[in-house]
């Protein structure tokens, strides 16, 4: 009984450990199209194009992503908006939208 319990234990650890790996290739992927499109102008297209893209769809998938086309066009959005991963998902860059949202709501 305990070696059941134990063995799905583990095997939902490692199934969250490679949902994590994954994610970490698709932030990897959006920080490379931000910096193609500092560079050349084209990192929405190609966030596109590597999301609807065999691999992208099953690194999306495995990274828990249902890769739809409202997938792509958040990736697009958020690549053209040219925030690095790293800063986007600080506690800093949160806590500034946050009192972004606050005052424009007061404003109104």
């Amino acid at each position: 009984m305990f070696d059941f319990v134990d063995g799905t234990a583990f095997n939902h650890e490692q199934g969250q450990r490679a949902r994590k790996l994954f994610a970490a290739v698709v932030l990897a992927a959006l920080d490379d199209a931000i910096a193609d499109d500092k560079k050349f102008g084209n990192g929405p297209e190609q966030i596109a194009r590597w999301a609807r893209s065999r691999d992208g769809r099953d690194v999306l998938t495995c990274a828990g992503i249902d890769p739809n086309e409202r997938v792509v066009k958040g990736l697009m959005e958020f690549v053209g908006k040219g925030v690095r991963t790293s800063v986007a998902l600080s506690r800093e860059e949160s806590e500034r939208r946050a009192q972004a949202l606050m005052d424009a709501s007061e404003a109104a």
